[in-house]
């Protein structure tokens, strides 16, 4: 009895810490099955324990013995100690009690006291300490398996919230939509239009990085008023029909591509899987709408050729539409010219860094002017343009300067932001962990983002020794001194050594992208 007493003490705590680990890493995957399961085969050793103890169980059920039992509650009181410190360190976007995470936690319970149940009654008392050890070995998988029994739930709840927002949208009638979407550079774009647009209209853009079809909702839902004019839509997708899916919701009257790249290749698998993707916008606009495309962008380009309605943006490559010329980048800011398809010409300048921001200015401009906004009138809402909270984000810190590029990088925003660090005139360090979800192509691009950083920086330092290998060799194969060449294991033991750099001049510090724990 006092076995399984101290058998059923250890396992609660053990299945707490175990679930919650898992469940914040299956939230971090999007709550889907598919993404999840990967995540699980790329990172089964970091979960040993919960092998070892499903291992225990099942041997339990068939060998009884104190000294089985000892290992049992040895390796209970590990797994403890283990997935606390995985939560206390996972601390970049913690686990979020969504009505959706509790809904499954609820049916974890049930399923486990489910378990409990029909251990007692097919293999009796003296066998619960071998149902709770199987149970708990099970965490590693079981937010796969409640997710499955939820799923008809979840699809009822989030209809009827989709549902609401329709019926919110109908009620609109005058309300003008504009989807944006990219592979990257839409999240800025859709800002920058906010504030350009703020100029006439009454302006409602979907929050941070409210991309999806249920954030999208959340937003309709509790934001959208009989006032706002406009409703600026951001379109994420990870997947075919992605796009479609909020299309479908809120069908948007006027649309914006800002890139199409190789992002998220491991869920896409190929360039012809993303450029369908981003275009099922471009489908979903009624005959009347304007389809605003970087001209700049050769996967674009490429397959614009399939549309009649479209507007160009670009800076100077030869296509029609908007174009932006006589581009001037300093550490101060940006100028630069706009000639509109009309024929109206204006100068800009603006604080934002980097040539790289100009094609996303340039989209909310031809886009605001598009809605009607003459190009002088946007001469000073351009002015007033901010960076985009992690996207090229400047902190001045003293003696150092913070440059952060944190959020989601790219290869095109990674070379970008390199050359713009090297404008600066004082000690560039890059601080890295590289890019992810680049499928086959993940080393190529992180080794070539290793050679144009030797060109650009001081001191690389790179934030996990094995994922960054290979950018630090492209960055020694280009001649880069291998002396102020780093590897660290977190984030803060970089910017440790970084603020510690002891060369003479003002530092530049640059945070080029910062994966989240899931990685």
């Amino acid at each position: 009895m006092i076995r399984l007493i101290l058998a059923a003490v250890l396992s609660v705590f053990a299945l707490y810490f175990a679930y919650n680990h898992n469940m914040h890493m299956f939230q971090l995957n999007g709550y889907k099955n598919g993404e999840h399961f990967n995540w699980i085969k790329k990172n089964l050793r970091s979960q040993w324990l919960l092998v070892w103890v499903l291992c225990l169980g099942l041997l339990r059920v068939f060998a009884h013995g104190l000294w089985l039992d000892i290992i049992i509650f040895i390796s209970m009181c590990l797994v403890i100690l283990e997935y606390r410190a995985l939560i206390r360190l996972n601390t970049k976007k913690k686990l979020v009690y969504t009505p959706r995470v509790k809904r499954m936690t609820v049916t974890n319970i049930l399923l486990g006291c489910l378990c409990l149940i029909l251990g007692i009654i097919f293999l009796g008392l003296s066998d619960i300490t071998s149902v709770l050890t199987i149970y708990l070995g099970l965490q590693i998988i079981i937010s796969l398996l409640i997710n499955t029994i939820n799923m008809p739930i979840e699809k009822s709840i989030n209809q009827h919230y989709i549902n609401d927002a329709k019926r919110i949208l109908k009620k609109s009638p005058n309300l003008t939509i504009i989807g944006v979407t990219g592979s990257y550079g839409k999240t800025s774009v859709k800002f920058y239009l906010k504030t350009l647009l703020a100029a006439r209209y009454n302006v409602l853009v979907t929050p941070e990085s409210y991309n999806t079809p249920m954030g999208v909702v959340r937003t309709i839902r509790e934001s959208l008023k009989n006032t706002h004019e406009i409703f600026v839509c951001e379109m994420g997708a990870r997947h075919v029909g992605d796009i479609k899916e909020i299309c479908d919701i809120v069908h948007p009257d006027h649309g914006v591509i800002t890139s199409i790249g190789p992002q998220h290749l491991e869920t896409f698998f190929n360039m012809d899987n993303i450029k369908s993707t981003k275009f099922e916008l471009a489908d979903a606009l009624p005959e009347s709408g304007m389809l605003f495309l970087n001209g700049d962008n050769e996967y674009i380009l490429d397959k614009s050729k399939e549309y009649k309605n479209k507007i160009f943006y670009s800076t100077g490559n030869g296509n029609e539409g908007y174009v932006a010329s006589d581009i001037s980048v300093s550490s101060l800011g940006t100028d630069f010219t706009v000639t509109a398809p009309n024929g109206e010409k204006e100068n800009f300048q603006m604080h934002l860094i980097g040539q790289h921001n100009v094609i996303n200015v340039v989209g909310a401009i031809a886009v605001a002017h598009g809605m009607g906004i003459s190009l002088k009138e946007l001469k000073i809402p351009v002015r007033r343009l901010a960076p985009v909270e992690h996207r090229m984000q400047i902190r001045d810190q003293g003696a150092v300067t913070i440059i952060d590029d944190a959020y989601n990088s790219n290869p095109v925003g990674s070379k970008a932001a390199v050359e713009t660090l090297a404008l600066f005139d004082g000690v560039k360090i890059l601080v890295t962990p590289g890019m992810v979800e680049l499928g086959d192509k993940e080393e190529e691009y992180n080794y070539n983002f290793g050679k144009y950083a030797a060109d650009c920086c001081d001191y690389i330092l790179l934030v996990g020794k094995k994922r960054t290998l290979p950018i630090k060799n492209g960055a020694i194969d280009n001649g880069f001194d291998e002396s102020k060449l780093r590897s660290f294991d977190n984030l803060q033991e970089a910017l440790s050594f970084a603020h510690a750099i002891k060369d003479q001049g003002h530092k530049y510090i640059l945070l080029e992208n910062d994966l989240p724990d899931n990685y």
